[in-house]
């Protein structure tokens, strides 16, 4: 008697698959296995277009944004108006051995030492002369008087400023909690608050209207109270 075909046999126990059976589960599986297979590589694929599209965004934009910067002109600092500014022009600018009698309080510029003010924050009174050598290499100078300004303010003064190029020491007797000195300017601050501040380190921070702009403000002179 010739047997059945084998994919037509009877299985050995009820429930069992028969091998046609199996076989068409084991396509259907495969099937769906390259299926999802093909769907998990269909969102890559959106995900990496929808990502080098947000980059590509980016990357416009940032080029735009300094497109745009890099095209605005900066503003003549000369130009910039400060209520109350007090210049003065055509300075001396000899280097001196004596003690020199400067018509400001502090001094703008004029006669000085030979060696410059190191440039920093200072709790005690500094040498006259040697601080004008310091704007004349472009430093800015921010005297106040400590019977008006107290240590708080001296703190919030100093928290407004750049780290390089600025001397800060307290001298007796200003008309004014704080004057802000440049090499031919000044100006009488009411605070540390006061916009004019910010005016002035805009216009005559590092300015090129000091005889030596750029000169060192460090490996001079370190006056006795320095403290940073």
């Amino acid at each position: 008697m010739t047997p059945p075909p084998e994919d037509a046999r009877p299985t050995d126990r009820p429930g069992k698959l028969t091998v046609k059976q199996q076989r068409a589960a084991d396509r259907d599986a495969k099937l769906a296995a390259f299926r999802q297979a093909q769907a998990k590589q269909k969102r890559n694929r959106l995900i990496g277009i929808v990502t080098g599209s947000v980059a590509a965004v980016a990357v416009i934009g940032l080029l735009i944004g300094f497109v745009v910067t890099s095209a605005t002109p900066k503003p003549d600092p000369s130009s910039i108006a400060i209520e109350g500014l007090q210049t003065y022009p055509e300075l001396t600018a000899n280097h001196v051995t004596t003690t020199v009698d400067y018509p400001q309080t502090p001094p703008v510029g004029g006669d000085h030492a030979g060696v410059w003010l190191n440039c920093g924050v200072y709790t005690e009174s500094v040498p006259n002369e040697n601080a004008v050598h310091a704007l004349e290499h472009g430093a800015v100078w921010l005297a106040y008087d400590p019977a008006q300004l107290d240590e708080a303010g001296v703190e919030a003064l100093r928290s407004k400023l750049p780290d390089s190029y600025i001397v800060v020491s307290p001298v007796d007797g200003l008309d004014s909690p704080i004057v802000a000195s440049a090499w031919g300017a000044q100006v009488a601050l009411d605070d540390p608050d006061d916009e004019r501040l910010g005016l002035f380190l805009d216009r005559f921070w590092r300015s090129n209207d000091a005889p030596e702009p750029g000169a060192a403000c460090t490996g001079g002179l370190d006056a006795p109270g320095r403290v940073a």
